[in-house]
């Protein structure tokens, strides 16, 4: 199920990234949740562990693209292919790591209820 839930917020996110120019800070804020989303889902389908260790892995993936952004602003780089400008971002900012955070609580929660739900079932 997690694959399903990997294409589904990709293709989510592929969407914000093609259409989504002018929905202002729903493209970037909403857009940086859902990618830690993707992320968790996408290591959920690759690996077995623990929710809390795979949110935390998706949430420092969204940190580390966030000091990549600072380090090549500090020294004056920009990636020439404007996709992966779109994608990996161009700008560093707090409110991004806010993003990454809710994204990966929202996973958390996400999979506290889908626990809560199956101890209840049986």
């Amino acid at each position: 199920m997690a694959f399903v839930y990997a294409v589904i917020f990709f293709v989510i996110l592929l969407l914000l990234a093609v259409l989504g120019d002018r929905l202002g800070w729903i493209r970037s804020f909403v857009g940086d949740v859902l990618a830690v989303v993707w992320v968790y889902f996408l290591l959920k389908t690759l690996v077995r562990a623990k929710p809390a260790l795979l949110a935390g892995i998706a949430f420092g993936t969204g940190v580390a693209v966030e000091l990549m952004q600072y380090l090549m602003v500090s020294f004056s780089f920009q990636i020439p292919n404007r996709i992966l400008r779109i994608v990996l971002g161009a700008t560093p900012d707090w409110w991004d790591v806010l993003a990454y955070a809710l994204g990966a609580m929202l996973v958390l929660g996400f999979e506290h209820f889908l626990s809560v739900g199956d101890r209840a079932r049986g």
